[in-house]
């Protein structure tokens, strides 16, 4: 990403925030692209209300989807209420995440498929439940679905 656009993606998210913020009353310091050696979070927030959020993926370096950002900055505004990952937490970024969706800024992509569009195979042998260990080709259908969905909205 040049620094056009860069420059250009951090408006249009400072933009966002601000209208979050004012629906909340949050004050943050700044917002800020995170450095691009970081590789263990999409966001952070600091105590001193710095935001830093990540613009690429880490492995692929192409720029995350604009509802990937969005979600990452929703999730570190509601830290300037809660620095923490408690119950009231959870409870406020909902709230954020969930009013961003009214108003337009939130726009994930499209809902889970069904779960009848995963095809089961009926005659291929179960692994027995009382096996604690699995190997990682018997992972469940729904864990597969899980990693995919992760994948769709961060990558």
């Amino acid at each position: 990403m040049d620094r056009r656009a860069k420059r250009e993606l951090m408006g249009r998210l400072e933009c966002d925030a601000q209208r979050i913020c004012a629906r909340f009353s949050l004050r943050y310091r700044v917002l800020e692209p995170e450095r691009a050696n970081v590789k263990r979070r999409y966001g952070v927030c600091f105590s001193d209300g710095t935001i830093r959020i990540r613009l690429n993926h880490a492995a692929t370096k192409r720029p995350l989807k604009y509802s990937s950002l969005v979600n990452t900055l929703c999730h570190e505004l509601a830290h300037l209420r809660h620095f923490n990952h408690g119950v009231r937490f959870q409870a406020f970024y909902g709230q954020i995440l969930e009013w961003a969706r009214r108003e337009g800024i939130y726009r994930p992509g499209p809902a889970p498929r069904p779960a009848e569009s995963v095809p089961i195979e009926r005659d291929a042998p179960q692994p027995s439940r009382s096996s604690s260990r699995r190997r990682p080709d018997e992972l469940r259908p729904e864990k597969k679905r899980s990693a995919s969905r992760q994948l769709e909205l961060f990558g």
